[in-house]
């Protein structure tokens, strides 16, 4: 199985799931796509690298839209 890093602010309820390589320094955002806010009941962006590979998802309104389990062990920001 593999890990996937999770980080998450519950002072503003934001989480983002990074999908490359935790060995390999933070690859650039090249291009970021907000999903449709209605579509999904909220605010969900995709963040792309340079070769069009999602990298990672933003999650505002975290809590109801990620699972619990995900938010407890998610590496806390503000605390």
């Amino acid at each position: 199985m593999t890990a996937v890093r999770v980080t998450y602010d519950d002072v503003v309820d934001a989480a983002y799931v990074y999908l490359s390589d935790p060995q390999v320094a933070r690859p650039r955002v090249a291009r970021m796509y907000p999903c449709d806010p209605i579509e999904v009941d909220g605010m969900i962006n995709l963040d792309f690298d340079e070769d069009g590979r999602v990298i990672g998802i933003e999650t505002l309104g975290a809590k109801s839209k990620l699972p619990k389990y995900l938010l407890e062990s998610a590496e806390m920001l503000n605390g």
